[in-house]
């Protein structure tokens, strides 16, 4: 398990620096469609990770954001890899991004290119990675800010509108809202920076963009479920991390309708 931890924090340390290094440049963009588009920093940063993964864990199968699923089809063992999470920010010139590298069931790292800072978990504690330094995350809603992701598509559109969640009075009286296009959100839930995290979405527990910050959440001791309160999974709609069962509690009775 401890090879792994280091495994998932090498491969996402590789990415980062890639993504570092192209940070402002003029990048090649790929149209992936509807809008979407990777940039040739997305494609380095992957097979920066896949390199290290595939040193490490030869025999291991990586499902990563922009080759696919590659390697062994008869193994358990599956890496989720996202190596550029906010391409758009990244393409702007924006610093809000988020390396991701998962094992699916097993540990999971989040690197910030431009802090330095690797948030990384073996599945029971997390921690805050820094110049060799591992610090335990503490999850706490003092700070009132919660995170809301208004990126399409809106699966569960008309029940549930990330629009309408902020012009509630009760997350107004409550809450302060935030909107970080970036999955490095779910990890300052995880160190106390943000109260919570809600986001629309289907499967997120198996995406190569929540998986490792979920893994994280959970570790931390956060509370994480769906939209509707149910625990992530193949049929979970949308994502809840609260940095406590109060403030949990409290946006799942707003998204409920019940105040």
């Amino acid at each position: 398990m401890s090879d792994d931890v280091e495994t998932a924090t090498a491969a996402a340390l590789a990415g980062a620096e890639v993504v570092r290094e192209g940070y402002g440049k003029d990048l090649a963009r790929i149209d992936k469609g509807a809008g979407d588009f990777a940039t040739a920093a997305d494609v380095a940063a992957e097979r920066a990770i896949l390199d290290v993964i595939r040193a490490a864990r030869p025999h291991d199968a990586v499902l990563g954001e922009e080759g696919g699923r590659q390697g062994a089809t008869d193994t358990g063992r599956l890496w989720l890899v996202d190596p550029l999470c906010g391409t758009l920010n990244y393409a702007v010139g924006n610093m809000l991004v988020a390396v991701n590298v998962a094992l699916r069931d097993g540990p999971a790292a989040v690197a910030d290119p431009f802090t330095g800072e690797v948030f990384r978990t073996d599945g029971k504690t997390a921690w805050l990675h820094r110049e060799g330094t591992d610090t335990p995350l503490r999850p706490t809603a003092a700070t009132a800010l919660v995170d809301v992701n208004l990126d399409p598509p809106f699966p569960s559109a008309p029940a549930f509108r990330a629009t309408a969640l902020l012009a509630h009075p009760v997350f107004v009286a409550r809450f302060r809202p935030r909107v970080v296009s970036t999955t490095l959100a779910l990890t300052w839930v995880a160190a106390g920076r943000r109260a919570a995290y809600v986001t629309d979405g289907t499967n997120l527990s198996d995406s190569v963009h929540f998986a490792a910050g979920i893994t994280l959440c959970r570790a931390a001791g956060c509370v994480v479920t769906g939209i509707d309160g149910a625990p992530p999974g193949p049929d979970t709609r949308g994502l809840v991390a609260a940095a406590d069962p109060d403030t949990h509690s409290l946006l799942m009775t707003i998204l409920r309708g019940e105040s």
